[in-house]
């Protein structure tokens, strides 16, 4: 069945870096449009961080210049590289996918900026 799985997030102070990883099952990750969004407590999901199945990267403002997002379609993962991470940046991050024929959330990993 279609699986999105991620790891990678923690603890961090402010101005530090994580890398999230997202490891898809299920379906033909090469032709899926991946995303990562965010959930702050008390706020609506936003959309951080998308990658076409071209390797076309968009970035919401919040982020750009910061995250950078990736894929290996070898190994059916993508990537979201965080630095110089703020307070702010502290969220519920989850990987989401679509194909033509299907679209998944993943169960979310808890990234917290603080000192």
């Amino acid at each position: 069945q279609v699986q999105l799985v991620e790891s990678g997030g923690g603890l961090v102070q402010p101005g530090g870096s994580l890398r999230l990883s997202c490891q898809a099952s299920g379906f033909t990750f090469s032709t899926a449009a991946m995303y990562w969004y965010r959930q702050a407590p008390g706020k609506e999901r936003e959309r951080v961080a998308s990658i076409y199945n071209t390797g076309r990267p968009n970035y919401a403002d919040s982020v750009k210049g910061r995250f950078t997002i990736s894929r290996d379609n070898a190994k059916s993962t993508v990537y979201l590289q965080m630095n110089s991470l703020k307070p702010e940046d502290t969220a519920v991050y989850y990987c989401y996918s679509i194909t033509p024929s299907t679209s998944r959330w993943g169960q979310g990993t808890q990234v917290t900026v603080s000192s």
